[in-house]
């Protein structure tokens, strides 16, 4: 645990923030900085086909050591962190020991991590736990993934007496706006199945994601000097307040749901008087449902470009992932041996979902299909991030037995 705790640890100080505004790819060139360390290190470890891409995609092998033909099957995690909090000079504290009280983060004290508010921590008492120190987010998601694959990847270097199968790493950019696999084709990774390590707590198994769509809502105004601004100035930023405002505030937000229920988030807006722009993420487990969404925010723009018919109202549609229970059915083998591989690590496996998306959403949308697994991962996004060192170990062994799991197959 010590190797993969100072993995993480470095991962982590590697700022990879994803800028959802840029059109380049990746999206920001420093997430490149990661995927070539993660490419030298795949060499150094002794990996086969090891390349890196343009735009920042990382391909290796762990050649397989049996000797009949198995099938390959693939370990997926990303680079990039979210746009939503700051990923620069990121500053991990390691608790060691931890004692079941809240954590108080040294860099901003007003940030909390409570237990009553964290119930896994109940179960993680005399456990390594690292957080950020109140000022960034983590970069648990996905750096913990990376670091469980990294580390189960040196042990099978290590241990060739463990009979298993070949293993393709991928290590993508821009997961985190929807793009993870923008420039990845399944023909280059060339497996059965494949696993995103992008999930959170211990033992889970995640079938199912949400479907995804991104709206962004564009109001177009006229700016004017505001002292001649009466009967000619058209504030967007004021529109653009009431179609927020037009928003259910008791239901369909992250806020108000939980389970299968979906949600419309406004997450970002800027702008001015000339023009303002908001961005809103509509997530279902139901794809059908994303057209309700977007047909909602339809309904509040018909009704301001009324109220406001000197400005211009626009809605744009952009679909991001879908729902990955579908895919899956494809290759039954990838749940059932991700639960088989689970139990031989001595964990208790849960069948779940996961209220989001990964690159498996895409990549089980593209013909490959690829459920995600934990790798200790809480309070994703925010300054409240944390991991259990326990967790991401718990990560590793269970895929050192999902290779030797599949390693018994043929064909």
């Amino acid at each position: 645990m010590p190797e993969l705790l100072d993995r993480f640890l470095k991962y982590v100080q590697i700022d990879t923030q994803a800028d959802d505004h840029s059109e380049s790819s990746p999206s920001t060139s420093k997430q490149l900085e990661l995927s070539r360390l993660l490419a030298d290190e795949c060499k150094q470890l002794g990996l086969k086909d090891v390349s890196i891409s343009k735009h920042g995609v990382v391909l290796a092998t762990i050649a397989q050591t049996v000797t009949h033909h198995a099938p390959t099957i693939a370990w997926v995690a990303h680079v990039d962190t979210s746009p939503e909090t700051s990923g620069t000079n990121v500053k991990p504290i390691v608790h060691r020991e931890y004692d079941g009280g809240d954590i108080v983060l040294p860099g901003d004290p007003t940030k909390v991590i409570r237990g009553e508010e964290n119930p896994d921590l109940c179960n993680l008492l005399g456990g390594t736990i690292i957080t950020t120190d109140g000022t960034t987010l983590l970069g648990a998601d996905d750096k913990a993934g990376i670091a469980v694959i990294m580390s189960a990847a040196e042990q099978l270097m290590k241990r060739r007496d463990l009979a298993h199968g070949p293993i393709r790493l991928v290590f993508t950019c821009d997961e985190e706006i929807g793009r993870g696999t923008q420039h990845l084709s399944v023909k280059d990774i060339d497996a059965v199945c494949a696993y995103t390590l992008d999930g959170d707590g211990q033992g889970k198994i995640d079938g199912e994601t949400f479907s995804a769509d991104l709206a962004i809502v564009s109001v177009t105004g006229i700016n004017i000097h505001p002292s001649i601004g009466k009967g000619a100035m058209v504030n967007a930023v004021r529109i653009l307040s009431e179609f927020l405002a037009g928003l259910p505030q008791d239901s369909l937000s992250p806020e108000t749901t939980e389970g299968r229920e979906g949600f419309i988030h406004p997450y970002s807006i800027e702008g001015g008087v000339a023009h303002a722009e908001a961005r809103l993420i509509l997530r279902d487990f139901e794809t059908s449902q994303l057209k309700v969404y977007a047909d909602l925010l339809e309904s509040i723009a018909a009704k301001l470009r009324t109220a406001h018919p000197k400005a211009r109202i626009e809605i744009t549609i952009k679909e991001q992932y879908r729902n990955m229970r579908e895919g899956l059915s494809k290759e039954p083998r990838a749940l059932a041996k991700a639960i088989e591989a689970t139990e031989a690590a001595g964990h208790e496996p849960q069948l779940s979902i996961i209220r989001g998306g990964t690159d498996g959403s895409l990549l089980t949308a593209l013909g490959l299909p690829t459920p995600n697994l934990s790798t200790g991962e809480h309070n994703p996004h925010s300054p409240l991030e944390w991991t259990s060192l326990e967790e991401m170990q718990a990560a590793v062994d269970v895929l050192v037995q999902l290779a030797i799991t599949w390693g018994r197959e043929e064909g």
